[in-house]
């Protein structure tokens, strides 16, 4: 057992040289390579993070600018439907009083209509009752001077 330990404190001795070189080359390469791509992959994320939070910010700019944008087009529909709605009314307005003096005007010619009738109507009966005694005696008079039956008939003014 004596030699595998002796074997195995020169192992350990021809051992020593390699771990110092690895050991070396690891501070070498710690100071020379890794400390610099480190800090490069340091600066790459918070350049990474900084660009996101820079893209939210302004996806979270344009998402307010589109909600402004919507409630001034809500806005100016809502203007322009009250004006249409205003125009709208005023436009009824205007017809129902075309419409009004439309029948004010054809009640007036209806009542001048019924005037001048009423009035045709008592000059006809004036003139009626003018001719009534007249027309009875010139009926009375034909029927009087009627032929008789079997006379030759005469011909009638």
């Amino acid at each position: 057992m004596q030699v595998i330990g002796h074997q195995l404190g020169e192992l350990f001795l021809q051992a020593v040289p390699t771990v110092l070189i690895i050991l070396l080359f690891y501070i070498i390469l710690r100071a020379i390579f890794f400390k610099p791509l480190l800090a490069v992959m340091a600066e790459r994320d918070a350049r990474t993070a900084g660009a996101q939070k820079a893209a939210e910010a302004a996806q979270a700019a344009a998402a307010e600018k589109v909600k402004q944008y919507q409630e001034a087009l809500k806005q100016a529909r809502g203007q322009v439907y009250a004006e249409q709605e205003a125009a709208r009314k005023k436009l009824l307005d205007e017809r129902a009083a075309q419409l009004k003096d439309a029948r004010a005007k054809a009640s007036a010619e209806v009542s001048a209509a019924k005037e001048r009738i009423a009035g045709e109507l008592a000059a006809a009966r004036r003139e009626v009752e003018a001719t009534v005694s007249q027309l009875s005696a010139e009926i009375a008079r034909r029927i009087l001077q009627a032929p008789r039956p079997g006379a030759p008939a005469r011909e009638a003014r």
